[in-house]
């Protein structure tokens, strides 16, 4: 594994995942895999690498491993078993520098994306099971007060917007009239920051990243708070 340090990623990084989105099949992938390892994973590792100390002063307990398996980059290779599309490959770079406690992308987390079409860094909980989104749901009802003052905040609704998917009533045990109740409703609660594709090729990427992680920590806390995690 390349040990280099982050130097930024390069056109040929956007150029190599638009030509995969027109060439998704294994033959193609494979003539090009040096051109994925030169110009995706290795620039990827060396972000990662490079954001395990800066993540440590966000908090102790977010993880950034850069490992070409089994770390904070998530593998290109679809799991085609149980899904209709059968294209072989994810045509984006994912990172998800995730709570120690969590063995997945159901835990709370920062997540880093990048595509031919969008950059964005979301902050928060995707998908939670639903033990996890009825404990965060009983404190947004029960710490009200901080709940919005997090949400509210002039720096994190400057910065973040609100992503996700919601119920289309309210959750079971609520008051349809709740004054938070399209929080409630929320089955994630992700806060999305957009970058440009020119903010990728710039080495103070990772500076960039941390401030915004740091932004968004109290309610990456809340959401720890919620299900027992340090933060």
């Amino acid at each position: 594994m390349a040990t280099s340090s982050f130097e930024g990623f390069s056109t040929n990084t956007i150029s190599f995942l638009k030509q995969l989105k027109k060439n998704n099949n294994r033959d193609w992938f494979n003539e090009n895999k040096d051109r994925y390892e030169e110009h995706v994973r290795e620039p990827g590792l060396a972000l990662i690498r490079d954001m395990e100390k800066p993540l440590q002063k966000v908090s102790p307990f977010f993880t950034a491993i850069a490992k070409k398996s089994g770390g904070s980059m998530m593998r290109i290779y679809r799991d085609i078993r149980f899904s209709k599309n059968k294209l072989p490959y994810k045509t984006n770079i994912g990172m998800h520098f995730r709570h120690e406690s969590g063995k997945d992308a159901h835990a709370p987390g920062f997540y880093f994306h990048i595509d031919p079409d969008e950059v964005f860094l979301g902050a928060g909980i995707w998908r939670p099971e639903n033990d996890r989104l009825n404990q965060i749901r009983a404190l947004i009802d029960d710490d009200q007060n901080r709940w919005k003052r997090i949400v509210n905040k002039k720096t994190f609704r400057e910065t973040y917007s609100r992503g996700g998917t919601s119920l289309k009533r309210h959750p079971r045990g609520y008051d349809p009239n709740h004054p938070l109740i399209e929080d409630l409703k929320r089955k994630d609660h992700m806060g999305l920051v957009h970058l440009t594709h020119s903010d990728l090729m710039d080495r103070k990427l990772i500076t960039k990243l941390v401030a915004q992680m740091k932004t968004a920590m109290p309610f990456v806390r809340f959401l720890c708070d919620s299900l027992h995690l340090p933060s």
